[in-house]
């Protein structure tokens, strides 16, 4: 914090040099995931966008042209991320960088500490700044709705938040009455034979359901790191690997699960990370993808539903 005097002269040269904004609605208020009620006096225009899935929520309502700024480990949208000026990454964040950018509004969630090491120092210096949190699906549409009042893309919002919600009803009609299916998702493993899951009370948990499945470890919502043997021991119809499908082979050669029921059937198949482990947008293309697998009879590969394509056959 010693810097702050020298960093607060470099913003207000920044804003000094903006124009002033007489836009009608405006200044607004936009309470975020610490209840903190934000004010943001003008249509940001310089956002700084930390963490993939603010930057998926904002390219999708049409805010990608006024991100100025995003952390290093964002890859989609691959043009936004290609232009982009970064601010940081594991190892911290750089408020001064943010200010240098100029930036009338900075969105991020606490991961990374970026919420403890940002806030503050950004409310100093008079830069609104906007923490997320997408613990839960209906997060998501509300976090969508939420960026379209901070940046004046209402419109816009609701559209997006909208047609997701009308995507998942839509396959959960389509797989009203089926019995859901058992899985295990893996998500990551390490060297002592543990491995990561989904928790249930989660966006991809709930992601999971709408899709026709269901966790094997459901219930148990504290539990993100499980052995093989307690893989072995639910004995899963299923199983999902979140990454590259050359874990695939690997997976089905561990000790003791040639018993699982999944390895036996040949059901292990690896699905994509971006669509089911960042909470924005495109989750919605990830509960139609598990539809499409986990019931290949039900749901055709436009995310609409077999029965209503062939009359109700």
């Amino acid at each position: 914090m010693g810097r702050l005097p020298g960093l607060l002269l470099l913003v207000l040269a920044c804003i000094a040099a903006m124009p002033a904004a007489a836009e009608e609605g405006w200044p607004r208020r936009v309470t975020d995931a610490l209840g903190r009620e934000v004010t943001i006096p003008a249509p940001p225009r310089r956002i700084v966008a930390i963490f993939s899935s603010n930057v998926e929520m904002l390219a999708a309502i049409g805010a990608g042209p006024d991100i100025v700024a995003i952390e290093a480990w964002t890859r989609w949208p691959p043009d936004l991320v290609a232009r982009t000026a970064r601010v940081g990454g594991r190892l911290g964040f750089s408020v001064e960088a943010i200010a240098r950018l100029g930036a009338d509004l900075v969105v991020m969630t606490p991961a990374r500490q970026a919420a403890a090491g940002l806030v503050d120092p950004l409310g100093r210096i008079g830069i609104p700044a906007l923490v997320l949190t997408h613990d839960r699906l209906e997060d998501i549409l509300a976090n969508i709705r939420r960026l379209g009042r901070a940046t004046g893309r209402e419109a816009a919002a609701e559209a997006v938040a909208s047609g997701m919600g009308a995507r998942i009803d839509a396959l959960r009609i389509c797989l009203a009455g089926r019995a859901p299916v058992p899985v295990y998702m893996e998500t990551g493993s390490d060297e002592r034979g543990a491995a990561f899951t989904i928790r249930d009370a989660t966006y991809t948990g709930d992601i999971l359901r709408a899709a026709g499945g269901i966790s094997v470890f459901a219930g148990r919502d504290r539990l993100g790191r499980v052995s093989g043997e307690a893989v072995w021991r639910a004995d899963p119809e299923r199983i999902l690997i979140a990454g590259s499908a050359d874990r695939v082979p690997a997976l089905m050669r561990r000790p003791g699960w040639e018993g699982i029921r999944a390895v036996q059937a040949g059901r292990v198949d690896a699905v994509s990370r971006a669509l089911l482990l960042i909470p924005g947008p495109r989750v919605v293309e990830g509960a139609e993808m598990l539809a499409r697998l986990l019931h290949p009879d039900a749901v055709a590969e436009d995310g609409t539903c077999h029965t209503a394509a062939e009359g109700g056959k």
